[in-house]
């Protein structure tokens, strides 16, 4: 008489697998059992308040704003051009280089340090003294055009 070709380790791996088919039967069943279908349609309704949360109520039609379709703006804006005069900044050179041909203007305003070329340069310039730039964006970051000495 033969022997069975299968080995225990085979045999193992039948049962692993019926047991799992098995639980995913029971899965299925308890999921039919607890499905909501059958739900009215107000039952499935989400309604938006007026902070655009989600609730269970319909929102209140006296809290409702109107809205003109004109008014509704699709994308970024143009950017309008602004007064001449703000564009000029002022600040003070913090480091500058006459060797090389650059050096660094700390901006008033916003105390932060701009690139400055020597020829984006009105005159001779040279550390601590006050001047006047139009910041424009360069490869690396803001760069000081159009610079020159304040009165």
């Amino acid at each position: 008489m033969a022997r069975s070709q299968e080995t225990f380790s085979k045999k193992e791996n039948e049962k692993k697998r019926q047991q799992k088919k098995r639980d995913k039967a029971e899965k299925k069943e308890e999921r039919q059992a607890n499905s909501k279908k059958g739900q009215s349609l107000e039952d499935q309704m989400a309604y938006l308040d007026e902070n655009g949360n989600l609730s269970a109520t319909p929102p209140d039609p006296k809290k409702k704003k109107q809205f003109k379709a004109e008014d509704i703006q699709i994308g970024t804006p143009k950017q309008e051009p602004g007064d001449p005069m703000d564009a000029f900044r002022k600040g003070v050179i913090t480091f500058f280089n006459e060797s090389k041909g650059y050096g660094f203007i700390k901006d008033s305003q916003t105390q932060e340090s701009i690139f400055v070329h020597i020829n984006d340069l009105s005159g001779p310039v040279k550390e601590r003294d006050a001047v006047e730039f139009e910041v424009e964006n360069g490869q690396k970051g803001p760069n000081a055009v159009r610079v020159k000495k304040a009165q």
